[in-house]
């Protein structure tokens, strides 16, 4: 090899060396900023965290001590519809159904139309608001200078009693006074309009378009299920226990929604001798529907110290054992097996740790997930 190629060959390593260092750099700078963002996973199975990492994933650490723990009864349920937030839509006179405003499940607002109905009697009374008003109207003209004072009283009388009578009949204010103003014979026809008198979800609507109703039956009920209730079956002597405004679990599958007491029932139930127990539970997603059979958890009034710690603190491991974060040593957190005894008003009684162990009670399922991602298995361990 001449010298002119040596020279060649010693310039392109002068080259390649900064850049290989450089590179090298670079990809510990990414690694460092990664890690500065994710907690680090030990190969011993634990995630550490800065304090800094700590408080973007909402972590807190509490030493495992005694809780006042509220007895727990249990109970089977069955939702209902909240009857005081219930109304149902019927004509008061004998009508025909000429056509249909609001189907089942549609939401309705308060004042809207549900139904138009045509009736014989409407037809009546409407005839006789058009006569009482244009008597009235000349009447009241004249003045009681003219008209005897009878005249006047029994005009002004039988006006307000025919527009009693078609409010009665269920002709809203706006189609009386339509239908007044107008002053024309031929709209005094019977047609009036069933109007929503709630906010809500319609729930039944059994009825069939040019059917013949009679006074009281139900056409529609509209009913708002944002909450809901829960009747919960108790032998007399756990009925005892529960105060109203009590608080209440209510479990449906993997779901638990917290709810409260409002009754506690008087009478017992002849076929099962049991008495009921109401709760009130929000629906707000509309997950919640009458007829579902729930269980009911609620605080039997007397209480124990145990230890305990928040529900969301505990999860499930991989293989299907509980489990809950421990803090060993500051910004080091293992999961840890444990025995879960029972659950009641927010809180799980566990076993298998001492006192004082420092325990994850929010933001465990970050760690979990942190966990996940390295694919560890704390039986392998």
């Amino acid at each position: 090899m001449n010298r002119i190629s040596i020279w060649f060959f010693a310039g392109l390593l002068s080259v390649a060396v900064p850049l290989s260092l450089q590179a090298s750099e670079d990809e510990h700078a990414d690694h460092d900023t990664h890690e500065s963002e994710q907690g680090e996973v030990h190969e011993e199975g634990g995630v550490r965290l800065t304090s800094e990492q700590q408080e973007m994933a909402g972590v807190v650490v509490e030493p495992l001590q005694p809780r006042d723990i509220v007895n727990e009864l249990r109970a089977p349920g069955e939702i209902q519809l909240n009857a005081y937030a219930t109304t149902r839509v019927a004509p008061r006179i004998a009508a025909q159904v000429l056509e249909r405003q609001a189907r089942l499940g549609d939401s309705v607002e308060k004042g809207r139309a549900l139904v138009t109905l045509s009736s014989v009697e409407m037809a009546q009374a409407q005839g006789d608001l058009l006569v009482a008003e244009r008597e009235w109207g000349r009447v009241s003209k004249l003045g009681r200078d003219v008209v005897s004072e009878q005249r006047y009283t029994e005009a002004r009388i039988t006006r307000e009693q025919a527009r009693a009578r078609v409010s009665a009949y269920g002709m809203t204010e706006d189609e009386v006074k339509q239908l007044v103003a107008s002053g024309k014979a031929e709209l005094a026809n019977g047609r009036f309009q069933l109007l929503a008198p709630q906010d809500g979800t319609v729930i039944h609507d059994d009825f069939i378009v040019g059917e013949l109703v009679e006074p009281g039956r139900v056409l529609f009920e509209i009913s708002d299920e944002s909450v809901l209730w829960v009747e919960a079956r108790l032998t007399p002597d756990e009925a005892a226990r529960i105060q109203v405004n009590a608080q209440a679990t209510i479990v449906l599958g993997e779901r638990q929604i917290e709810g409260r007491v409002t009754q506690v029932h008087h009478a017992l139930d002849e076929s099962t001798r049991t008495l009921g127990v109401r709760i009130e539970v929000p629906n707000p997603d509309d997950r919640l529907h009458p007829g579902l059979f729930v269980e009911a958890r609620l605080e039997g009034g007397s209480s124990e110290r145990a230890l305990a710690v928040p529900n969301d603190a505990v999860l499930r491991s991989p293989d299907g054992d509980w489990q809950v974060f421990v803090e060993h040593e500051p910004g080091e957190f293992e999961p840890q097996e444990v025995d879960v005894i029972r659950t009641a008003a927010g809180l799980t009684v566990i076993g298998g740790l001492e006192p004082g162990a420092r325990i994850v009670t929010r933001g465990a399922f970050f760690l979990q997930s942190e966990l996940a991602k390295s694919g560890f298995d704390i039986h392998n361990h």
